[in-house]
């Protein structure tokens, strides 16, 4: 059984909606950033974490990677151009989604009140509803990303969704918000967000 550590407001919810998602058993700890839980396996302090076979995995995608890779699901062939398509979706969103929500929340609650510069938040959200528009517009005609089957990027796609919300950064791609709310929807995720 896994063992994953952190809460679930935090990337910790990719991994446990991926473990959902594909049935495998496993159990939480429940513990914040630089708790002494998870200083005691990651040094860096950051959430999630995975224990298997008394070895501790860290950072989100690369657990969802592994995961996928292992249980072969929720991801195409390694070395298949389906692979190499959906790693680059899954390398956009977190360069254009991920990573603009992190600064914001950096600049908002994580920095020192004396480092943060609230103005950036301006341009993080110009960014953001670029991207929606450009990722919209790889949806194409299945109901996932990559077409008729679920895979890593969805989910994240869909946990920086709903952390983009909670920041109050607009939706402005009507195809991303019909997206978002196809994918919150799934029982599995559902389970994890209490409804």
């Amino acid at each position: 059984m896994y063992q994953v550590i952190g809460n679930t407001r935090s990337r910790t919810f990719r991994v446990l909606w991926m473990l959902e998602e594909i049935g495998q058993p496993y159990e939480q700890i429940t513990a914040g950033p630089r708790s002494e839980e998870v200083t005691a396996l990651n040094p860096s302090g950051k959430v999630p974490v995975l224990v298997t076979e008394g070895q501790a995995l860290t950072d989100s995608t690369a657990i969802l990677t592994f995961l996928a890779d292992r249980h072969e699901a929720l991801t195409y062939p390694a070395g298949s151009l389906e692979r190499a398509r959906q790693d680059a979706l899954t390398h956009f969103l977190l360069d254009e989604f991920d990573s603009v929500i992190w600064t914001a929340a950096r600049h908002s609650f994580i920095l020192p009140e004396e480092l943060r510069v609230p103005t950036v938040k301006d341009s993080l959200k110009w960014e953001f509803e670029r991207s929606q528009h450009l990722l919209a517009d790889k949806l194409g005609d299945g109901p996932f990303l990559m077409g008729e089957r679920m895979t890593i990027p969805d989910i994240i796609a869909t946990h920086c969704g709903t952390w983009a919300v909670a920041a109050k950064f607009p939706l402005v791609d009507e195809r991303f918000r019909a997206y978002l709310g196809q994918m919150r929807a799934r029982l599995a995720y559902q389970r994890l967000s209490g409804g």
